[in-house]
This record gives structure tokens, sequence and C-alpha cells, in this order.
């Protein structure tokens, strides 16, 4: 009884209570003392003991709620709520960069006459390579770093753009056709500038007399739209497996204004979307003759155009979700 009197905290009393009731204390000795008494003996002493224990648990947890009584006011007392002070209000949020770029895009080519298509991100390999014109021996599929997926056919893939949602949409419809079709994409490569998961929009158009001019026209617009209408543009010759011809669309490096840094390599340009005029070879496996339509296809990275934008240099931030980077936005 003393020493759970001079208990001062929680911890003193339980070692006190080890010692007196563990498998080695006290009270529990003579507890298991009792079976070795003499008969006339065991019930009294029985008696005794069980009585004994019984005050001595009772005084334990009066103590103990009188310890856990003190603290919770020493507590109380530290913690104190003014309960006069103006209440705190959750902090307000918006739209992540990625997704606000996205909305303007999509928002840019709505007024454009453009319309929203979208498709799975999990796609065959016949919609994602085969329809647009890559064999399986071409090589250009190594520049996709394509994701496969595992399935009885072995021909699933994580969609490595959004071109598969131009081959569907042509084989619902007949021209005219324009649409843009965003999403999300997924290549196998990452560092400050790629991502193995990120967002695409890419257009198609496809009427008679359809030109080349008719995509620089309206490629120059959308970016006059985007970056400001006198932000200069040009048009460089490339490569895709789906157009022919085909160009790399450039902006004056928006950073430096085209007197060069390390963001635009020192040439004063930043290379902003592909695009080119459909391959003949992509509307024969869409049923539509070439002889009678033309068509043209473009697309474009938004983490690229929001980097652009907001003059963000490494695009794992997009991605990091810290609130002190977001909250700039």
């Amino acid at each position: 009884m003393a020493a759970i009197a001079a208990a001062r905290s929680e911890s003193d009393l339980l070692d006190a209570k080890g010692r007196f009731f563990g498998k080695k204390g006290a009270v529990s000795g003579i507890l298991k003392g009792v079976a070795g008494l003499p008969v006339e003996e065991r019930k009294a002493i029985g008696d005794l003991a069980n009585r004994a224990r019984a005050e001595l648990e009772s005084a334990f947890d009066a103590r103990l709620a009188g310890i856990r009584e003190q603290e919770r006011g020493r507590s109380e007392g530290r913690e104190r709520i003014d309960v006069t002070l103006p209440g705190r209000a959750p902090m307000p949020g918006h739209r992540h960069p990625v997704s606000q770029t996205m909305s303007d895009i999509l928002s840019a080519f709505r007024r454009l006459g453009f319309s929203v298509q979208c498709g799975p991100d999990v796609e065959t390999d016949y919609y994602n390579f085969e329809a647009l014109n890559f064999p399986p021996e071409h090589p250009a599929r190594d520049m996709q770093d394509t994701f496969y997926v595992e399935s009885g056919t072995g021909d699933l893939v994580l969609r490595t753009h959004t071109s598969p949602v131009q081959i569907r949409t042509m084989e619902r419809r007949k021209p005219p056709v324009r649409i843009i079709a965003p999403g999300t994409v997924y290549r196998s490569d990452s560092d400050i500038t790629h991502s193995p998961m990120f967002h695409q929009v890419e257009g198609l158009a496809v009427d008679r007399d359809i030109t080349m001019a008719d995509l620089k026209g309206l490629l120059t617009e959308f970016c006059r739209m985007t970056f400001g209408p006198t932000t200069p543009v040009r048009f460089r010759p490339s490569y895709f497996p789906f157009t022919e011809p085909s160009a790399e669309m450039d902006i004056r490096c928006v950073l430096c204004g085209g007197s060069g840094c390390r963001v635009c390599k020192e040439s004063g340009w930043l290379e902003i979307l592909g695009a080119g005029m459909v391959d003949p070879m992509v509307f024969g496996f869409v049923g539509y003759d070439p002889e009678e339509y033309a068509g043209f296809a473009f697309g474009m990275g938004i983490e690229r155009i929001a980097m652009l934008r907001h003059g963000i240099s490494d695009i794992r931030l997009l991605f990091e979700n810290d609130i002190r980077f977001l909250s700039q936005f």
C-alpha cells in the first residue's frame, strides 16, 4: 500500500504492480503457496490472501484513476482553447496546372470547330501500332518505350499515344471528321523532361481538299491563342510513320525570348508538337479513299505546354503533390 501511495506517475504505479502481482511477486507467491499448506490452514489463509489481493487491486485502480485525472488537468491547462479566436478557414483549392492547361487547350480547339473524343488506356497492338502504319518489324516502335500488358494473346499495351482514338473514330464515321483526343498515355521513360505517365492531346481533320496550309494555319492560330498573339512559330521537316509529309512545330523560347538559354539549348526555339498530313496507308486501315479524302493530324504533350506556360524546368514537380509548389499556380 505504501508503494501504491508513493507512485507519482502511471509508470511508477505499473512498476509497483509488477513487483507484487507479477509471476514472481509477493502476492502471487502467497497465492501459489496456499496449495501447499495443511488442509486445516488452507481455507483461512486462502481467504486472507484473496481479501488482501482485492484490497490491493482496489487501491491500485483508485490510485491509477487519480494519477490520470491529475495528468488530464495538467494537459487541459497547457492546451486550453481560446473560443474567442476567429475560426481557421480551410485553404481553398484550385485546379492542377496540368488540368488547367488541358482545359484551356480543349477550349481553344472547340472554338476552332473540333469535337472531343476519348478511348481506352489499355489498347491492342493493332490500334496502337499496326493501324497507324507501324508494322511489327518497324524500327519506329523502339521510339515508343512501350509498357506491355500480359494477356492470353500477348498483344495488349498501355497506349503510348492517343492516336488509337483517331483510328477508332474513323472506323465509326465517314468524313468530314474534326476531332481532338485528350488522355493519359504511358512510356517507359523518366527524367526531368519525361514521365512514365503523362497526358496528350492529338487532333485529326479529314475532308476533301485539305492541305498542309490548313494544318499550318490551324496550329499557328492555336499557338497565338495559347502563348500570345505575337509569339513567333516555325515548322521543321520531321518523320512520323502515320503522316507524310511530317513536321515539328516550334515557338520562340518563352524563357529567353530567343536569345538562347539552357532550356532551349541555346537555339532560341522550343519544340511543342508534331504534325503532318495523314499517310494514305492509314486511310487503308479504316476504309477511306485516299484519292477522295485528305487529312492532317497533330499531337502535343500537355505537361510540356504547362511547363512552357509557367516556366517549370522539371516535369517531376507536376506529380510530387507538393502544396508549396502547386499553390503558385
